[in-house]
């Protein structure tokens, strides 16, 4: 079954920050590793479900032209529109994916710290919503925790496995963190090789 939402609820109840996005090296790092593995060096338009207080939000928001980020938590929510205060381009919302979807398309979609949370019938649909929203040769990112969580339905490499078996996209890049791990996949039905960025400027 999904993680429960009074989990959630109860995270935020006393602190705005409750997994302290914002002040460890982990955290840091791991954000700055994922922007790092962006193959492109700006997308037009991005998505961000499961923002939590924007800490990688505020990252990404230098490499989009357009970003949507959203959290099924007010003070989460109101937390990033804080934090990206001064960019005119980011726009933060409350929503509860993937009962709630936009129906714009996009060229990267970021899934951070998010898919455990759902049992795999939930996952698939969320990520079926995924690709169904990317454009072709659009990228989706994924990062997730592997150490074992009472709260987590699975682990960042269950979650790049399951990734794998879906045969619209093609994977790119896959880092194994003995922490977390972390992927980056093309959306262009399976039938190709995914782009590499030396072969996207003709290098390779």
């Amino acid at each position: 079954m999904n993680t429960p939402a009074s989990y959630f609820d109860n995270q935020y109840a006393h602190t705005t920050d409750p997994w302290h996005l914002g002040e460890r090296w982990y955290d840091r790092r791991k954000y700055n590793l994922t922007v790092a593995a962006l193959p492109r060096p700006r997308y037009p338009r991005a998505f961000e479900p499961g923002c939590s207080v924007g800490v990688l939000t505020e990252l990404l928001a230098a490499r989009c032209d357009h970003l949507l980020s959203t959290d099924r938590i007010a003070s989460a929510v109101e937390a990033t529109d804080q934090r990206t205060i001064g960019f005119d381009h980011v726009t933060v919302r409350r929503m509860t994916v993937p009962e709630q979807w936009p129906q714009d398309s996009f060229d990267l979609i970021v899934l951070s710290e998010l898919l455990y949370y759902f049992d795999t019938t939930t996952r698939t649909r969320l990520l079926d919503k995924s690709v169904e929203s990317l454009g072709e040769g659009g990228h989706l990112v994924t990062v997730h925790w592997n150490h074992p969580v009472a709260e987590h339905t699975c682990t960042g490499r269950d979650i790049a496995d399951h990734l794998d078996t879906l045969t619209s996209l093609s994977r790119l890049a896959r880092y194994d963190d003995p922490d977390f791990t972390l992927t980056v996949h093309e959306h262009n039905q399976g039938m190709c090789p995914a782009l590499s960025p030396a072969c996207a400027e003709g290098l390779a």
